[in-house]
């Protein structure tokens, strides 16, 4: 999976989004396959009975080689010649009945509308989740699909309200689009944008292909069904199996414009507040050390504490936080979450005290190569090593201490994690901020579907969180409103976080928790 997807060569902000439904909106494509599946069967045994044919039963890799993708009656055309099988093409108005390659196609369709009937069709979580997200920024976003039934699909399973454009099946015939460049041209045609300013999520080879060679800005490949080297090779600049992960510049919503939205979701349930520490509850400093929490912040965040559940995630040493916070009655994550303590709650991971000495370690042979190169901060955790590098002055300066910090993470098991003008070694654990929040909400018993779950942060390492949370919380980053952040929202700056949660501490007033 690709966490870290940005375009390349452009900082600008995306303003649309086409994705294909099938398969990367909703569950389509099998049903798609069974349909075909279906009716050539039934074919091959009537035609094996009336001229002692003999064909193979339809395959996978018949759907995935000559029909995923691409319009009905071509895709048909296609599949028939691979069996040397000729038939009259036949027009659009031909009966289901006759043997003919619209008649094939016409009687997919049937057997399709059967399947939907009785058994519909889903909607990827991770996709609602995503165009949520985007809607809330602005984007302009647009399905495309060969089938007829793409419309009724989308109005069947709630999506229709999400898009701006739907281009399908039964468009693509009334105007006379061929194939997937011309249903991905029309749509961005409708949404009123240049494809070099349109982000294309495709599942199929001629998908990607097909945005790649007409000039769209990103060409994203969505590997569900197991084909990323299929994908890569069409020509996708990226490709992720979730959209969870799928990250681009894009414009985010105003959490300040947004507030009233924010703090009136879920009226009358309690609240759930996750923060960031550096950058989001205080402003960054240059050296670590001296950040303070502001007493106007500090008295914000008290009075939170009893109306709702509050938990503070950070990269800083779970003591030093508590120190510096001084709260009672709080949930405290440092480490990026490996050391976890609350009010009757306390976690590490057995992994991280055994990386100690490593951290150790690693901890000695930096401060020894990173000595003469002044602006460096090393600042030891309990359960990792960070080198800040906010104040090295020079390039040159800071492309070195990279340099050292990478020869020293080579003869280790640990990992890197990067971070504003920081780079930290850590155990290599299958834990973040965002297992620590999931684990957080799962001790104590914070339901997200009668809790309203909100995460603020501003840094590299929240992205976890934000992609844990998709769909299930309100996400918030702090800092400029261009991003290819996977939050929902921005703030500014720590005094518009302040602003924020004083509106939350009226919204939750009252309120059990």
């Amino acid at each position: 999976m690709n966490r870290n997807l940005v375009s390349t060569g452009n900082d600008a902000p995306y303003q649309a989004v086409i994705a294909d439904m099938d398969s990367v909106l909703t569950r389509m494509t099998s049903l798609h396959e069974r349909a075909w599946q279906q009716v050539f069967n039934d074919y091959f045994q009537e035609r094996n009975r009336r001229y002692h044919d003999q064909h193979a039963e339809f395959a996978h890799s018949d759907y995935r080689n000559y029909l995923d993708g691409k319009m009905r009656y071509p895709g048909a055309a296609d599949f028939l010649r691979s069996r040397h099988i000729d038939l009259p093409f036949g027009d659009a108005d031909d009966s289901p009945d006759e043997e003919t390659v619209c008649g094939i196609g016409n009687r997919k369709e049937q057997v399709l509308t059967k399947l939907l009937e009785s058994e519909g069709v889903a909607v990827f979580e991770d996709a609602l989740a995503a165009l949520r997200r985007w809607r809330l920024g602005g984007l302009k976003l647009a399905a495309i699909s060969a089938s007829c039934n793409c419309r009724n699909v989308l109005r069947l399973i709630k999506l229709e309200n999400y898009l701006d454009v739907i281009v399908d099946g039964e468009l693509a015939r009334e105007l006379k689009l061929n194939g997937k460049a011309d249903l991905l041209k029309e749509a961005a045609r409708q949404l009123d944008v240049d494809p070099e300013n349109t982000l294309v999520l495709e599942d199929t080879a001629a998908g990607i292909s097909a945005a790649a060679h007409n000039g769209f800005g990103l060409t994203v490949g969505v590997n569900r069904n197991h084909h990323g080297a299929e994908l890569e090779d069409a020509g996708a600049d990226a490709v992720v199996r979730s959209l969870s992960s799928l990250r681009f510049p894009r414009r985010l919503a105003s959490a300040a414009e947004h507030i009233e939205d924010i703090a009136d979701l879920r009226a009358g349930e309690p609240v759930a507040l996750f923060l960031d520490f550096d950058g989001t509850l205080t402003p960054i400093v240059e050296i670590p050390a001296k950040a303070e929490l502001g007493q106007s912040m500090r008295e914000t965040v008290r009075s939170l504490v009893g109306i709702c559940t509050v938990g503070i995630i950070s990269g800083r040493d779970r003591k030093d936080l508590e120190a510096r916070i001084g709260i009672e009655g709080i949930l405290y994550a440092g480490s990026h979450g490996l050391d976890i303590a609350g009010p009757g709650y306390e976690k590490s991971l057995p992994e991280a005290e055994a990386a100690i000495p490593e951290v150790d370690n690693a901890e000695r042979r930096l401060r020894e190569a990173l000595e003469g190169i002044s602006g460096v901060i090393i600042e030891r955790k309990r359960f990792s090593v960070a080198v800040h590098f906010r104040k090295v002055r020079s390039d040159v300066g800071i492309q070195q201490v990279k340099r050292v910090v990478d020869a020293v993470l080579a003869d280790t098991t640990l990992r890197k994690r990067h971070g504003k003008m920081v780079l930290e070694l850590e155990p290599a654990v299958e834990w973040d901020k965002g297992h620590a929040v999931q684990w957080l909400m799962e001790t104590t018993e914070i339901d997200p579907e009668r809790v309203l779950v909100i995460y603020i942060g501003d840094d590299e390492t929240d992205e976890d969180v934000f992609a844990a949370l998709a769909g299930q919380g309100v996400t918030l980053r702090v800092g400029e409103p261009v991003s290819d952040s996977l939050a929902e929202y921005h703030l500014a700056e720590p005094r518009d976080v302040e602003a924020f949660l004083k509106k939350i501490a009226e919204r939750c007033e009252g309120r059990e928790m």
